[in-house]
């Protein structure tokens, strides 16, 4: 009996690319459209990307949540990221879910993305972080540099330009460490990008 592969899934959101960006972060793939709460990056409730950067920016986890705390207010997240100057995609274009849940664990990449490309639609860009072990492994592999331990980061120059390449603990829940010492890692991203004090 022939096995029947998953349908290939394209990536369902356009990068998002402020021309200020300064730091471009990269996950792996948007979870399944029913995990989602908005349009947009790190949509999945569970997900507590936009609780830490309200504790790093704000000192209040849940200032993009919408008031019925259902849902992300996605043109909240997107002014803020447009001011800060951080721009998001993801390392992957194109994947197979091989199990219905949003794991990294059960995706197979069937293209990546091309990370120069994003890189020349932000010239101003001085850190690419990656936001879990996939996208990691995929960055590495396409810049051809060691990986950095979670929390910390290499330095290269790309086309004759210094970038770091941050390696952050994943903010999906569940990733072990609890919301406070993920904030606590990318408090130090950010302070030594000096986009904090």
């Amino acid at each position: 009996m022939k096995m029947v592969l998953p349908e290939i899934e394209h990536h369902p959101l356009k990068p998002f690319l402020p021309q200020n960006a300064t730091i471009l972060m990269l996950g792996s793939f948007p979870p399944q459209k029913k995990r989602w709460s908005m349009d947009f990056f790190y949509p999945n409730l569970n997900n507590d990307m936009w609780r830490i950067m309200g504790i790093l920016f704000f000192n209040d986890k849940e200032i993009f949540l919408n008031q019925d705390k259902r849902s992300f207010n996605q043109e909240k997240i997107m002014r803020f990221l447009q001011e800060k100057g951080i721009a998001l995609f993801d390392t992957a274009s194109s994947i197979r879910r091989l199990q219905d849940n949003a794991s990294d664990k059960y995706l197979e990449v069937v293209e990546t993305t091309n990370i120069e490309f994003l890189l020349r639609e932000i010239p101003l860009c001085r850190a690419i972080v990656t936001t879990g072990q996939k996208a990691t492994d995929i960055l590495s592999t396409q810049l051809k540099i060691e990986q950095p331990k979670v929390g910390d980061f290499k330095e290269l120059l790309y086309n004759d330009h210094p970038l770091r390449i941050y390696r952050m603990p994943s903010s999906s829940r569940a990733y072990p460490l609890s919301l406070e010492k993920k904030a606590s890692a990318y408090r130090m991203m950010f302070q030594e990008l000096l986009m904090i004090k």
